[in-house]
Parts: structure tokens; sequence; C-alpha cells
């Protein structure tokens, strides 16, 4: 599997195919939530049912992982796992997916690791905090920072190597039975399934799940 493409500069700025992808992935979300809220009504409709229930359910995910008195975090949550949705599973329409570039994996990664050390500082103050990494007992302070520091690590390494291990093995399926009579219809309808689809939304929910876990235990 080829690393992505890259189109040209604009003001200096490499555009890669992460990034064009990256950005028709976000269309592709703000366009879904569009239609999905557009004409809301007191008696909802398919599409209106379908959001209340995806927020719903983010709501008490969030109210179960991080406490009721982060609530706030749910609008953030919810945009999180459907970017993450939505990118994990751009196979299935013919996009490279931009998490299956390490670029952006340590992107999201990043914004997690320093929401979690902003709201931590925030909840506990500078001494409560840096307090805590004396905690349980003060002589494991190295171990507690080395922890802290490999959450991103984990996080970006863990949803980038199963988004480019999944389009290795397609991209090598394809390579090897491309000659097979009804191949492009007949045989690659599972292991998209596998791969693109609940792979994708199983990272997408781990990614996010993990997220909520780091925030709330900073911040308790």
């Amino acid at each position: 599997m080829e690393g992505p493409k890259i189109y040209g500069e604009i003001f200096g700025l490499t555009i890669t195919q992460t990034v064009v992808n990256t950005w028709i992935c976000m269309a592709i979300a703000i366009i879904l939530c569009y239609l999905l809220t557009r004409n809301m009504k007191k008696i909802p409709g398919k599409a209106q049912v379908i959001a209340e229930t995806l927020v719903t359910v983010m709501d008490n995910l969030v109210a179960q992982t991080m406490g009721k008195d982060k609530m706030k975090f749910a609008p953030y949550m919810l945009s999180l796992i459907l970017f993450l949705a939505v990118s994990n599973t751009a196979g299935i329409y013919g996009l490279r997916s931009p998490t299956a570039d390490l670029n952006c994996t340590i992107a999201l990664a990043l914004m997690t690791f320093f929401m979690t050390q902003f709201f931590g500082f925030k909840s506990k103050g500078v001494g409560g905090y840096l307090k805590s990494f004396l905690e349980p007992m003060p002589f494991l302070l190295p171990i507690n920072i080395i922890g802290e520091l490999a959450n991103p690590v984990s996080l970006s390494f863990r949803l980038f190597g199963n988004l480019l291990g999944g389009g290795i093995i397609m991209a090598l399926l394809y390579s090897a039975l491309a000659g097979l009579i009804f191949f492009p219809v007949l045989i690659p309808i599972p292991f998209h399934f596998y791969f693109d689809i609940f792979s994708g939304l199983l990272q997408s929910f781990i990614f996010t799940m993990l997220s909520m876990v780091f925030i709330s235990g900073a911040m308790d």
C-alpha cells in the first residue's frame, strides 16, 4: 500500500492526499448532520429519530464513562466519533482513509492529550494535578510521567496500525485475486465489511472511549 499522494503546495504548505480526504470526510459528516437535523419537529420523522438516538446514546455514554458532571464533553465526543466513523470507513466509498496516515492519528491523539492536561490542571489546580503523579507512592513519579506521555503514542499507533493494516490486506487481496471471474463484485464484500465497517467503527468507539477515560481520569 503506497503512502499518501502529494497534490501540490498552497502558501508553502504541502497538500497531501490525507489532507484532501480529511476535508472530504469532514464535509460528509457535516452534510450528514445537516440532513438528519434540517426538519426538526415535535413529532419526529425517521431522520430526526436517528439524530436523536445518536445524541441520546452519546449522552448516556458520556454520563456513564465520565460522570454526569462532565456532560459538556458530549458534543465534542459525538463530533469525534462521527468524524472517525466516516474516516475509518472511507474505503467503502473509494477514499484512502485519513486515519491510515500517522500524521492524522497523532493530531487526534494530541488533541486528547492536551485536553487531558488542560482540564486536569483546571479541575485540580496546578499543585493538585502535579501531586497526582506522586500517587500512590512518590518513587513511582518517573513511571507515572512515562505512562502519561505514552497515552498519545498508544492512541495514535493503535488507530493508525489497524487502519493501515486493513488497507494493506485489501490491497494485497485485490492484486492477488484480480484475475478471477466476478472478483470485483463478490469476493471483496466480506473483507470490506470486516476491515472497512466492523473494524473501522470498532476503532472509532475505542478511540473515543479512551479519550473520555483519559480526560475524566485527569479531572477526578
